[in-house]
């Protein structure tokens, strides 16, 4: 009896707000952004931690409690149908957990988790809280005030390293929901080796200075991903 063996490709997807704005989740650079009602360096940089903790504090505390009242929407799901037909892998520049509520396997945030925390001078505790809140005086075990487990401005990107290995690997690149301005997950275009096709699924697309080449889907995430799933369906 003779035994098949399939090889499945390497499927990297690259998604920022854009894909969860569907889900009722509110952008920073849309019209109606976070970013309108709060200065970006009072709530997304770390000097305005270091000035007004408990604002921050807040700010996180809100987005959690709204992040809980929202679900995943069929453009996550169809992310988890296509495991069934390769390996997925998403490199998100989002902060929520909807991927992994809609059951993806494996997920890399590269600009942190919302519902986690960490010490402020112990970075090696890290702890999921689910959608409660943190307050000052809220301390890790070593006495450390916890922070939102957020990669602010003017902070390293700790998990980059892991994208770009990730990115290296595809086999085919997608791109969601993200206008590509964000350093420097933009730049995780230029280790996509030659020939390895490129798709990006965005209402206004922005051109990359990484790759010429790319099969753009001009549509919202739910409606691009539907498309992008039937045109990978057929290159099996």
């Amino acid at each position: 009896m003779r035994i098949k063996l399939i090889f499945m490709k390497n499927l990297v997807v690259l998604t920022g707000a854009g894909i969860s704005q569907e889900s009722g989740i509110k952008t920073f650079r849309g019209g109606n952004g976070l970013w309108d009602e709060h200065k970006i360096e009072d709530v997304a940089d770390i000097r305005g931690w270091n000035k007004n903790p408990e604002l921050v504090l807040d700010f996180y505390n809100k987005r959690r409690k709204e992040l809980e009242k929202v679900e995943p929407n069929q453009a996550h799901k169809i992310l988890v149908e296509l495991e069934q037909y390769f390996n997925v892998y998403v490199i998100t520049t989002n902060v929520d957990n909807l991927h992994e509520r809609a059951g993806s396997k494996n997920v890399l945030h590269i600009h942190g988790e919302l519902t986690k925390v960490r010490g402020v001078s112990n970075n090696q505790y890290i702890k999921d809280i689910g959608y409660t809140t943190i307050n000052i005086g809220d301390t890790c075990p070593k006495g450390s005030q916890l922070r939102p487990h957020i990669v602010w401005f003017g902070e390293d990107v700790p998990k980059l390293h892991d994208a770009i290995v990730t990115t290296r690997k595809s086999d085919i690149f997608v791109i969601i929901g993200t206008s590509l301005q964000v350093y420097p997950a933009a730049s995780l275009l230029e280790y996509i080796q030659p020939l390895v096709p490129v798709y990006m699924i965005d209402p206004n697309p922005t051109k990359s200075p990484y790759i010429m080449d790319i099969n753009y889907i001009e549509d919202k995430a739910v409606k691009g991903t539907e498309l992008l799933s039937t045109i990978l369906k057929t290159k099996i």
